[in-house]
């Protein structure tokens, strides 16, 4: 198999009868779902659409997504799957950045590209999925109007660009990571080495598929098994268990903020969740206080993973049918390496701490017109992660921080996730992200930001005191400001960022 869409066709192969997609009570087959990408992929070639041009994808989860991300595919052009709640100016520059030529987009997204479109050079065609004003876009419904349901006769090679995925931006402007069908194909493969699991599961697809670990974990991989996969675009806790019941879903995709969320309801037992086999979690450092909550009220556990956006985007996971250690994110997966390093790339012993770096064919081949920041990034043969982390003497990682958040007070470093474990331990917080503040004496202080749990209130002084009895005092943050909400990206990573522009 050398092209992602090629999935498609093999399962069909395999598994005939099989339900690709359930969304809104409707059951959708592997028949249909690759008859209709190939009718997507025909209409997309109408329109003058060549291999290695981008096609921009800025719409939520749905059926129709999944159809033009696969029709894409199978013309040899690149998907740019976008976030549907961003601004207009974050639109404009991912789309100038890419030379997008054709978007499919969403009607109630037009009033925003209205106000870029003609600022964008390179676009030449907006498709909605839905309706659409006539002096706007095009339909779906015409774009695949009498398009044929063949595969269209079309060779990509596997270094081809497959997706231009747009890393969160934690730390500023976004980057578009190149991820070609080989990188994309061998994560799957490793995937489905370690997932327990087969085409009678039934998986979660709550996450957005504009996200690399959404699109892998909820829609490539499943996909790639013959399995199911249940669709939502909007996370509301009880909803979600009444789909869980509904569907019999087995694995469960979620990240952090989820997992949360769902340890706070009430009366989870209302639900029957005996089908759900075990839960995933990625995106974001999973607090093991989280784990243990969640664990006590539902019938399934949940194992930790990891991986950044360049990398496909899965580099390691707690092994699920093995031994699971909770603040880990695992062992590497199959076919990919991973090692502590430090400054001069020296690799650190199992205790040390340094940066993480991965290696692999699941590795990106770089980021969109930034040479420099490939250079900087693929270093000797490595992916350097910018996350600080260490390696135990059985071979499982630990993440401690970002490198950017690392904090040095007079000298020492302070590790932000260290910290905040300490906060969100306290019986009356739910979230805490913790950042340095630049300081006359020490260099740098730690500050934090603090989100109570509903119904509570907590006052800055009794954190800090909090701190003291559980962290040196050089670690213990100086200011803590307690938020309504924490500014995150899709998959909950918080946007330490923005909290130090306003720190």
């Amino acid at each position: 198999m050398e092209m992602v869409s090629e999935i498609l066709a093999s399962t069909v192969q395999k598994y005939p009868d099989n339900t690709a997609i359930i969304y809104e009570n409707r059951y959708i087959g592997y028949k249909e779902v690759e008859k209709t990408a190939n009718q997507y992929a025909h209409g997309l070639i109408s329109l003058g659409i060549k291999e290695g041009e981008m096609v921009g994808l800025l719409t939520s989860n749905s059926p129709e997504f999944i159809y033009a991300y696969f029709g894409v595919l199978k013309t040899g052009a690149t998907v740019v799957p976008m976030n549907p709640l961003l601004s207009g100016d974050e639109l404009f520059y991912m789309m100038n950045d890419s030379k997008i030529k054709v978007l499919f987009t969403l009607p109630s997204l037009l009033p925003v590209l209205q106000k870029i479109t003609s600022r964008l050079e390179n676009l030449k065609h907006i498709i909605t999925i839905g309706e659409v004003k006539p002096e706007f876009g095009i339909s779906i419904s015409s774009l695949i109007q009498n398009k044929q349901n063949t595969p269209p006769k079309i060779k990509v090679h596997q270094d081809t660009t497959a997706v231009c995925i747009y890393t969160s931006g934690t730390t500023g402007y976004p980057k578009g990571a190149l991820l070609t069908h080989r990188n994309l194909l061998s994560n799957v493969n490793s995937l489905v080495k370690v997932f327990p699991a087969t085409s009678d599961d039934v998986f979660s697809c709550i996450l957005p598929l504009f996200h690399a670990y959404s699109a892998m974990a909820s829609m490539l991989a499943p996909f790639a098994l013959g399995a199911g996969i249940v669709i939502d675009n909007k996370f509301i806790p009880r909803k979600c268990l009444q789909m869980i019941q509904d569907f019999r879903i087995t694995i469960f995709i979620g990240v952090p903020a989820i997992y949360a969320a769902l340890s706070r309801i009430k009366n989870p037992g209302e639900f029957d969740l005996n089908s759900l086999r075990f839960c995933v979690s990625g995106g974001a450092p999973l607090s093991p206080e989280i784990v243990t909550q969640f664990e006590k009220m539902y019938p399934a556990k949940i194992y930790e993973g990891d991986g950044p956006t360049e990398c496909s985007p899965v580099t390691s996971v707690n092994p699920i049918s093995g031994k699971r250690k909770l603040g880990s994110i695992g062992l590497p997966i199959p076919d990919v390496e991973m090692k502590i390093v430090d400054e001069n790339d020296n690799e650190l012993p199992p205790g040390e701490v340094g940066e993480i770096v991965v290696r692999g064919p699941n590795v990106m081949k770089g980021y969109l017109n930034q040479p420099e920041a490939t250079k900087e990034s693929l270093r000797n043969g490595w992916f350097h992660t910018g996350d600080i982390g260490k390696m135990d003497e059985e071979g499982y990682f630990y993440i401690l921080d970002r490198k950017k958040d690392l904090i040095i007070v007079g000298g020492l470093n302070v590790y932000s996730q260290e910290i905040e474990k300490v906060l969100i331990s306290h019986p009356k917080v739910s979230e805490a992200a913790v950042t340095g503040k630049p300081d006359r004496l020490r260099g740098e202080v730690p500050i934090a930001f603090v989100l109570p749990l509903e119904g509570e209130n907590v006052e800055p002084q009794e954190l800090i005191s909090f701190c003291r009895n559980h962290l040196a005092s050089y670690k213990v943050p100086r200011e803590i400001k307690i938020l309504e909400s924490l500014p995150k990206t899709p998959t909950g990573k918080v946007m330490k960022w923005k909290l130090k522009s306003n720190s």
